[in-house]
């Protein structure tokens, strides 16, 4: 059935990321496991059955492995994952970890450790999920944790939902590689192997690319609201030169980020919702520039920017202000025609 072939990836998937032989942490895999269960309905119920066996595995690679995993889900998998670990079928096979009554007393002091800071992270981070709380305060109370752990900000659980991959919702590959896994031949689980491979470095290098976009946009945000900020208090006669200094650098830097914003105009598609937020970087890159050119240079700007004055910029223009929130047919062209017209000839 569909649902068994739904298995055997994700148990595929999860066997290569925690295999006790890898020297070390196989993202590739554990990227793809977290894919996999964003795709699937029963993705979360299905995994964390596979997680908790491996996470008790007597062999302490292994199970560190798993945490990992598990650490992983718990970042990119969303609501309906962080419900299926805050039950308490799945928290008491994380107790059994730590508790001497049970596996604690088997268990290295690593394994141990890792499990206290992930549910202490989750406890404080996921203020909804009672059932985790209430399993981390009484390992407290048990005396089983004696004080908080201290969890470096880069392994704190920052809850954020993940939308399905369309490079992970590929039917005819997912169809191929769920055939593949159900063969014995080992050319088939091979073919199996550089599938999935493929698989995830598209999906990095999309991942990458968003990474890349909402990194652009946000130095162009910032950057247009400083000299904005700063032209609106400029005065040619009673600024420093220190400031007139600072103002040509912060120019210098919104003019170099229109080949960036160019750039992310011409790799993202005509029905991308980002395209929006690209273009509205674009006019106020636009705006600023010119609004230096005249405040600081003094020169005559003749370019109009539809929907703003850009041709007579004022004191008053903040990092979008004066533009559209919907944007109208001809501004798209507009913009477009300006970004190669304005296009740096380096």
């Amino acid at each position: 059935s569909l649902e068994n072939c739904d298995v055997s990836v994700t148990s595929f998937l999860v066997d290569k990321a925690t295999n006790p032989s890898n020297r070390q942490e196989e993202w590739e895999y554990i990227i793809g496991f977290c894919d996999q269960i964003n795709k699937e309905l029963e993705g979360p119920q299905i995994s964390v059955r596979l997680l908790a066996h491996k996470i008790q595995s007597p062999q302490d690679w292994e199970s560190l492995q798993a945490l990992t995993v598990l650490e992983a889900c718990m970042k990119n998998c969303g609501r309906r994952f962080h419900n299926e670990v805050g039950k308490f079928r799945f928290l008491n096979e994380l107790i059994k970890i730590v508790s001497p009554k049970y596996l604690g007393d088997r268990v290295s002091e690593r394994v141990k450790t890792k499990v206290i800071e992930l549910l202490y992270s989750w406890s404080v981070a996921l203020p909804d999920e009672a059932k985790i709380i209430e399993a981390y305060q009484m390992l407290k109370k048990q005396g089983i944790v004696a004080e908080d752990p201290v969890v470096p900000v880069d392994k704190t659980l920052v809850p954020s939902p993940k939308p399905k991959n369309p490079v992970f919702d590929n039917e005819e590959k997912s169809k191929r590689l769920a055939e593949l896994l159900k063969s014995k031949k080992p050319e088939d689980l091979q073919e199996a192997n550089r599938i999935i491979k493929n698989m995830v470095k598209e999906d990095e290098a999309l991942q990458q690319k968003v990474s890349h976009r909402v990194s652009t946009l946000e130095e162009v945000n910032n950057s247009v609201k400083l000299l904005n900020e700063m032209l609106s208090h400029f005065k040619r006669d009673e600024s420093t030169q220190e400031d007139k200094e600072l103002l040509k650098d912060l120019y210098n830097d919104c003019d170099k980020l229109r080949t960036a914003v160019f750039r992310l105009a011409t790799e993202t598609d005509d029905d991308d919702s980002a395209l929006g937020d690209i273009l509205h970087a674009s006019d106020d890159l636009s705006r600023v520039i010119n609004s230096y050119k005249k405040i600081v240079e003094g020169q005559s700007i003749m370019i109009d920017i539809p929907g703003s004055t850009a041709s007579e910029p004022s004191s008053q223009h903040g990092g979008g202000g004066g533009s559209n929130n919907k944007l109208a047919p001809s501004f798209f062209g507009w913009t477009f025609g300006w970004l190669y017209a304005n296009l740096p000839t380096s």
